[in-house]
């Protein structure tokens, strides 16, 4: 395995992070309505994770470190463990566990569906994150794991319906987002090395 080190250091922060919201939860430190802030955190968290997956093509090209792609496999199944968090958090926080109330928070709150369309596509991705799947689905494994950015997409427009009134930190986000995309583009993807070796 190449790079333990530094793929043992991403995979503590990784862990450690969901373990710290839990600590503030338990300790009050997140306010009247803990379980609420702590989804919300999960959720965010897990988009985060997500642009920071995104980021580790570009900074490969940028610096020529063959690991940031090592541990982007990693980095893409802790963004589908975050989001199962969130997923139970919020089962366990708003629902109380009470599923009759899911057809009433689906008509009240659409984003929700949003959130469950992004959650089925980082399903389908982890379970074919493994060198089976690759080779089992040849090129159709590239073509299905685009499928990312449909998620960030969908990620993206389900904070959004949450948000709505304080677009600061979501356009952030989204700014990001659409930064990496473009730089997914071959054209702009060509070019990066060419930058490098003119500074």
């Amino acid at each position: 395995m190449r790079y333990p080190m530094w793929r043992i250091g991403v995979f503590i922060a990784a862990a450690i992070w969901p373990l710290l919201w839990l600590y503030e939860a338990w300790s009050s430190a997140l306010g009247p309505d803990p379980g609420k802030v702590l989804v919300d955190r999960q959720g965010l968290g897990t988009l985060i994770l997500l642009l920071i997956t995104l980021c580790m093509t570009p900074l490969q090209k940028l610096s020529g470190w063959a690991g940031w792609i090592a541990v982007r496999r990693q980095l893409g199944l802790w963004c589908f463990a975050y989001v199962v968090l969130h997923l139970a958090a919020y089962c366990v926080f708003v629902l109380g566990l009470d599923w009759s109330q899911l057809g009433v928070e689906l008509v009240k709150r659409p984003y929700i569906i949003v959130g469950a369309l992004g959650f089925l596509s980082l399903l389908a991705l982890a379970v074919t994150s493994n060198r089976y799947s690759q080779q089992r689905l040849g090129k159709r494994w590239k073509k299905l794991h685009r499928l990312v950015y449909v998620i960030l997409g969908l990620g993206l427009l389900h904070m959004l319906w949450i948000v709505r009134a304080d677009l600061k930190e979501w356009a952030i986000y989204a700014s990001i987002g659409a930064l990496l995309l473009v730089l997914r583009i071959p054209a702009v993807m060509r070019r990066i090395p060419r930058l490098m070796a003119k500074s």
